[in-house]
């Protein structure tokens, strides 16, 4: 089940806020807890038991490591429940791929059951792994109910996809969130999902049907226009789907009393590769920050070493994303850029001023998804090349006018918050300060958003969600 589905937003969601807000403080997580074990279970009814198993076992482990006096038996826990947390994640990810690339490389034929892959198994995974290494670290200690825990972990607002919440960050509204039960909170959680809600079904759908027409052609009908409208269909369309997720999970959040991270902050407004990994997928970037960059040395240590962990870093956030060349490539791709900008093109940039920087790392980016889009690596690549060949012929695709006025809401959208003036109004409109007439206006934008929403699901039959199977 996903949000932007008819039969999450008629049926699942009213029910569930109902009951939600009728029943006691006491028992709103059993609430939640229920129904985020039926929401997964829609769409993998199979793999629940997965998930419910590791959070069985891991709620334990972490406990008995917490309870150990010695560093060593600590540490034997810790290797216990990453092996476990890792060990499923590779199993179900990652073995048909490097099985495949074995075959292809040694000449061998290993067979290997095609696993089928757990809906959002990698969000899942990061925070059951943030809970342990905390609990190692000792930045906080261990629940001591069972329950709690389980409602962290499958809270079903991010539990698809994200964002990927630290549980140090929402320990306290796990247990006590009323302060949150305010009218002004819920009804900004509701303008929120709702916005959210429109960028995904009506922005982000009719962008995608656009890409899909592109790509779908063999490289050979695609001249550098065509290359280009479908570079631009598909990067539009990849960050109003995740941003647009991401807003109604934080919506959600809101309307039932949890506050989550920011996941998207205009990240095409970004002056340079650096700073766009500020602005994108931004729980992401602070997991392997946290997890990863630093433990590996961070920027400590020689700039041989730097480059060397901003390599390692971004060929793993690659591979997090798919088991694919392509992912990979991207990574590679995006960790090259950065090394390239501590090493010269940051000063450029810094030289040419924002308005030019900002051009040039948007097709920087572009490029990149490009790639990120294409699991036929030789066709990725064959498009990049076509579309900085200039080559221009009377190309096998057409735009409607659907895709030509959404491009250019998009654009806008994209863009809108890149003043100071216009990136004030942006934080207001998701803000939690409404007057009075800004409360009603609030209402009915929201219902008017979410009104044309289910217009647009009941009329077209296109609504994948691009990282569902991430």
């Amino acid at each position: 089940m996903v949000f932007s589905s008819i039969t999450f937003l008629i049926y699942f969601l009213p029910i569930f806020l109902l009951l939600y807000h009728l029943v006691p403080h006491k028992f709103k997580n059993a609430v939640i807890l229920i129904a985020s074990i039926y929401f997964y279970s829609w769409g993998g009814p199979k793999f629940i038991f997965v998930i419910l198993g590791t959070t069985f076992l891991d709620y334990f482990l972490v406990n008995a490591m917490h309870n150990q006096k010695t560093q060593g038996a600590k540490n034997k826990f810790l290797v216990i429940s990453l092996c476990l947390n890792l060990g499923l994640l590779f199993y179900f990810k990652y073995c048909n791929f490097f099985i495949d690339n074995i075959n292809a490389l040694l000449g061998t034929e290993i067979s290997w059951l095609k696993v089928v892959l757990p809906i959002g198994i990698s969000f899942y995974t990061f925070e059951s792994l943030t809970y342990v290494i905390d609990v190692y670290r000792g930045v906080h200690k261990p629940l001591k109910n069972f329950w709690h825990y389980q409602t962290y972990i499958l809270l079903f607002p991010k539990l698809i996809a994200g964002p990927i919440v630290r549980y140090n960050d929402i320990a306290d509204q796990i247990t006590n969130r009323e302060k949150n039960y305010t009218p002004n909170v819920k009804l900004s959680g509701f303008l929120i999902f709702c916005l959210g809600l429109a960028k995904k079904t009506i922005i982000a759908n009719t962008l995608g049907m656009q890409a899909d027409a592109v790509f779908n052609l063999p490289p050979e009908q695609l001249d550098t226009a065509a290359a280009w409208v479908g570079a631009l269909a598909y990067t539009f369309q990849i960050y109003f789907d995740f941003s647009g997720y991401s807003d109604m999970a934080i919506g959600l959040g809101k309307m039932m009393g949890f506050r989550f991270p920011e996941n998207f902050k205009n990240p095409y407004t970004s002056g340079s590769v650096n700073e766009f990994w500020r602005r994108w997928h931004i729980t992401l970037g602070v997991w392997m920050k946290n997890y990863l960059y630093i433990p590996l040395g961070g920027n400590k240590g020689s700039n041989s070493k730097l480059y060397r962990n901003l390599i390692i870093v971004f060929l793993l956030s690659g591979l997090w994303h798919g088991a694919s060349w392509n992912f990979v490539l991207w990574g590679a791709y995006h960790g090259v850029f950065l090394i390239l900008e501590r090493l010269f093109l940051l000063r450029v940039f810094e030289k040419l001023g924002k308005f030019i920087s900002v051009p040039i790392t948007f097709i920087i980016i572009i490029t990149g998804w490009v790639i990120f889009r294409n699991e036929d690596l030789n066709y990725g690549l064959s498009v990049v090349k076509q579309m900085y060949s200039f080559n221009f012929f009377d190309g096998k695709f057409a735009m409607n006018n659907d895709f030509i006025f959404m491009a250019s809401v998009a654009l806008v959208f994209s863009f809108f918050a890149i003043t100071k003036p216009t990136q004030q109004i942006q934080e207001k409109i998701y803000g939690e300060s409404f007057s009075n007439s800004g409360k009603w206006l609030a209402v009915f934008v929201s219902i008017t958003l979410f009104y044309i929403s289910l217009s647009y699901i009941s009329a077209l039959d296109f609504n994948p969600f691009i990282y569902f199977r991430f």
